[in-house]
């Protein structure tokens, strides 16, 4: 992760219904969910809730797959993973160790640029 990947991700994110989407697919679980599903669940139109998943897919945040007739959308937990390890990284690191035992334990030890 770097900064102008996790600096789009953020922005994307940034939109509050782009992160009521993305927060809906991740509660969703591995399974996800049908975009009628979806757009039910968020009670917006059609074309809208395309133009928001589409921004969440380029910044590769959510992906789709076919199930028969059905266009499955599912939270990229990867990409999740990979911007929340870049903040938490970044959490005290000119200070040492000042963070809470539990964020140590999730600490990435890759190295950030």
């Amino acid at each position: 992760m770097n900064i102008e990947i996790a600096s789009r991700q953020l922005e994307a994110l940034g939109n509050p219904s782009r992160l009521t989407i993305y927060r809906t697919l991740v509660r969703a679980g591995r399974a996800g969910l049908a975009v009628g599903q979806l757009q039910e669940r968020m009670d917006m139109p059609g074309s809208t809730l395309s133009h928001h998943l589409k921004r969440l897919i380029d910044m590769g945040l959510v992906r789709q797959e076919r199930a028969g007739t059905s266009l499955i959308c599912h939270a990229e937990y990867s990409a999740m993973d990979a911007l929340l390890g870049f903040l938490v990284n970044e959490c005290c690191a000119d200070e040492g160790n000042c963070l809470p035992p539990a964020v140590k334990m999730v600490r990435r030890t890759e190295t950030v640029t």
